[in-house]
């Protein structure tokens, strides 16, 4: 991470460290009236574990065009390096992905 993505990651309020990225290997796009909706990422519990996060937690999701908020889920199925991802705008197919747990510690900068 150089000096220029460390800042806007303090600045988003993320936490900055080790987070290798993943690959959205699916894309579930949900429609008005589905019982689930809204931004959800699942992931292995072991890429999960890396990244500090377990399921049911709010996370954000990185794409090179802008950043998200969704629910984590824990999926074993997915493999290794792999994402699915729910109503994550600025996320595509076969894209590479970061998931970065938030860091809610910290106080809030203005």
């Amino acid at each position: 991470m150089n000096d220029d993505e460390k800042a806007k990651a303090r600045k988003l309020g993320m936490f900055s460290g080790f987070s290798p990225v993943l690959q959205v290997v699916g894309f579930i796009s949900s429609k008005p009236g589905d019982a689930e909706r809204g931004p959800m990422v699942r992931l292995r519990s072991d890429d999960a574990l890396v990244r500090l996060v377990t399921g049911h937690e709010l996370v954000r999701v990185v794409s090179d065009r802008r950043s998200e908020l969704a629910e984590l889920q824990i999926d074993d199925t997915l493999p290794r390096g792999g994402c699915v991802l729910r109503d994550v705008v600025g996320a595509a197919p076969s894209e590479l992905v970061r998931v970065i747990k938030l860091d809610t510690d910290s106080r809030t900068r203005v």
